[in-house]
């Protein structure tokens, strides 16, 4: 076996294009495990942990790239290094090991060649984030804001600077935006205008939670014209929403607009209130994941609250006049023939989710209806990990702790891979609940990586397995054919992720009428 690290010296790459480059090496035939990762502290101590020799990165930084390989020999590893390079690089361009272009290297070069741009997408490293935003915001640019790692008093001073400008930062950690129905990050596609009736935009402070609204709201055929993502601190006491107020301020501004739909896990309340007043006159709906849907002491009148993604999509449908789709059409019948062949001790639910809002939405419908639910990402510290014998568990694999040195599960499906078989294997678990999310970003064919997994599960007498395809039928992957795959091998295939989640709580439950529960 021979380990292989190759450091690129003043090269960043976001990290969208470094999971990219993970996945051609891992590719090849014979690599054991590779990475393209950029050399952070967090980074090269999981090398380390790996193996790797650490004389092989000596005096590299975070503004290097590190391209490491373990493969069955060393024509083996420059094999993954050239297929990474390929990927990184395309045609060569700015490889430091290759023949440069002439690619713009600065936000000044950029706009110089491109002097029409109304957006940066700014995804370096944490300690340049904010300068590179405050020159982006100089210049009259819009920010998605994609790198994390950026303090709370920087991102206040930001969005203060922008709101004087009446420009938005979408971000720290923005990885979902839509603008005018352009895709920036991991972004669904939506249906052309003319194919479409009504115009609604998102406003979120949730990546995956943005995704699933804008998702349901197309497959009912309604437009969605605009996604606006926050960054998950944007509505906390502590930054106080600048840009959630000036998103919806806007919103309602646009007379193309028609209904306003704000996506956030639990909010703070005075913010949320003070975001939610700048609608106005246009009909807003606030998701609140997993609060009481009654209005709260600070809410503007005609406010509509729902507490789950699905809930607050039919709110907005109902808006518009349109009818609400039955997403349980179905259903109880599948999740009959789960149950009836299932062992009387399988009684728990094993949620292994990429999408961290859906793990979160979950996480408040499971523990309605079967209580206390453990995970590493808790509704409560007192439910965390490591679990105690007995409990059911839902892991967001997404989180830094699943992550470290490898791709992520929307990107690369290994992860969920690992974790599935293991799963698979445990004889009190009743159901296993998975999330497949499509889109610019995600995995090419996502149920081409877990199909054959959960075939094997299901042919040897394992667990249910609960499938939620999240995306819509112009998302490249195929939306109707990711879920095909699924339910043709026997897994519970929901229309939404609140259903998924309901649907494994009839399971474990032994109760089928779970599914049908009013959302």
């Amino acid at each position: 076996m021979t380990a292989r690290v190759t450091v690129l010296a003043d090269t960043y790459l976001d990290s969208v294009v470094q999971l990219t480059g993970t996945r051609a090496m891992r590719a090849v035939e014979g690599v054991e495990w590779a990475s393209a990762a950029m050399a952070t502290a967090a980074n090269l101590a999981t090398l380390a942990e790996l193996g790797f020799a650490p004389a092989s990165w000596d005096g590299a930084g975070p503004g290097d790239l590190v391209l490491a390989v373990r493969a069955r020999d060393e024509q083996t590893a420059g094999a993954a290094e050239d297929a990474g390079r390929a990927a990184l690089f395309p045609a060569g361009a700015d490889d430091p090991g290759h023949t440069h272009d002439d690619s713009p290297r600065t936000l000044a070069g950029a706009l110089d060649r491109q002097p029409g741009s109304t957006v940066a997408v700014i995804s370096v490293g944490g300690d340049y984030a904010a300068l590179e935003t405050t020159k982006a915001l100089t210049a009259g640019l819009h920010v998605l804001l994609f790198s994390d790692n950026v303090s709370v008093a920087e991102e206040i001073e930001l969005k203060a600077m922008a709101t004087e400008l009446g420009l938005l930062v979408m971000g720290p950690g923005a990885g979902t935006a839509m603008l005018d129905r352009t895709c920036l990050g991991f972004a669904n596609v939506v249906g052309r205008a003319e194919e479409r009736t009504g115009s609604v935009a998102v406003v979120a402070a949730a990546g995956t939670g943005a995704q699933e609204a804008a998702s349901l709201l197309d497959r009912a055929g309604v437009g969605v014209r605009h996604v606006i993502g926050l960054g998950g601190r944007d509505l906390s006491a502590a930054v106080g929403g600048p840009m959630g107020r000036l998103a919806v301020r806007s919103l309602a501004a646009d007379p193309d607009v028609q209904a306003i739909l704000l996506v956030s896990k639990p909010p703070d309340p005075e913010v949320a209130a003070a975001v939610l007043a700048e609608a106005g006159d246009t009909p807003l709906v606030a998701t609140l994941i997993g609060l009481d849907e009654a209005a709260g002491a600070h809410d503007p009148p005609g406010t509509i609250r729902s507490s789950t993604l699905e809930g607050g999509v039919a709110a907005t449908l109902r808006l518009l006049g349109h009818e609400v789709p039955d997403t349980t059409t179905g259903l109880r019948a599948r999740v009959e023939e789960a149950v009836r062949d299932l062992p009387a001790d399988r009684r728990l639910v094993r949620g292994l989710f990429s999408g961290g809002t859906l793990c979160y939405e979950s996480l408040v419908l499971l523990e309605a209806e079967l209580g206390p639910v453990h995970s590493n990402t808790p509704l409560d510290a007192a439910r965390g990990l490591p679990a105690p014998s007995g409990a059911h568990v839902c892991l967001d694999l997404g989180e830094e702790e699943f992550t470290r040195g490898r791709p992520h599960p929307m990107i690369d499906p290994e992860a969920r891979v690992e974790h599935l078989r293991e799963t698979g294997r445990e004889d009190d678990v009743a159901v296993i609940l998975l999330d497949v999310v499509l889109g610019h970003g995600a995995h090419p064919d996502p149920a081409a990586e877990l199909g054959p997994v959960c075939a094997d599960i299901l042919h040897a007498g394992g667990p249910a397995i609960v499938v939620y395809v999240l995306g819509t039928e112009q998302d490249p992957q195929g939306f109707e054919r990711q879920r095909a795959a699924f339910a043709g091998i026997g897994c519970v295939v929901a229309e939404t992720a609140a259903r998924a989640s309901l649907a494994a709580a009839a399971i474990a439950a032994r109760t089928p009428g779970i599914v049908e529960r009013a959302l």
